[in-house]
């Protein structure tokens, strides 16, 4: 029994929800997405604004890929309505991040400014930062969760935070555990 894909998906107003054979298209105010199954494992079914996910067997592959569509479709239906966004913060002496059109060109230590183009149907967006530890925050937004994230991801590797000093780019809300230096415990 899958406990995702059994989820029904409720479809907010505003949406327009296209079922076909073997696809599902989703279109809203922040953008469109199309998710495609393949239409003898898994089918769909919309009714009164629920989208219901079934699947033809109860072999081990076909459940795995019941709750994947399932997960899918109902990111693709958040990601059309409202749109993912990921906040990361700047932190360390002289880094800082600016707008080249589309591009992001990051400054974060190395002798080169590293310059990150995002993926398809994301924008990035530099903010300014009042407090003193912190040098800027990037804002990565869209309306697919994974581009989202992969974008996110790609200027977080530029310059991970390191666990001595915690200088590098990280997620806004994201612990660091913090290390003790070599001379600390020496007397």
């Amino acid at each position: 029994m899958s406990r995702i894909g059994n989820k029904l998906v409720h479809i907010p107003e505003g949406l327009n929800v296209t079922i076909g054979e073997g696809f599902v298209d989703i279109k809203g105010k922040f953008g469109e997405d199309k998710i495609d199954f393949d239409s003898k494992l898994i089918s769909c079914e919309l009714k009164d604004g629920v989208l219901k996910v079934t699947r033809a067997n109860d072999e081990k592959s076909t459940k795995a890929m019941h709750g994947t569509i399932r997960a899918l479709i109902n990111n693709a239906c958040i990601g059309c309505h409202e749109g993912f966004t990921k906040k990361l913060a700047i932190i360390g002496i002289g880094y800082r991040a600016e707008m080249k059109g589309k591009d992001i060109v990051l400054y974060v230590g190395y002798s080169h400014p590293i310059t990150i183009t995002p993926l398809e149907g994301v924008t990035v967006k530099v903010i300014e930062s009042k407090s003193k530890d912190i040098n800027g925050f990037v804002e990565v937004s869209g309306s697919d969760k994974f581009k989202v994230g992969q974008t996110a991801a790609l200027i977080r590797e530029t310059r991970r935070p390191e666990p001595y000093l915690g200088k590098g780019i990280r997620y806004v809300g994201e612990h660091i555990l913090r290390k003790e230096g070599k001379r600390a415990g020496k007397k």
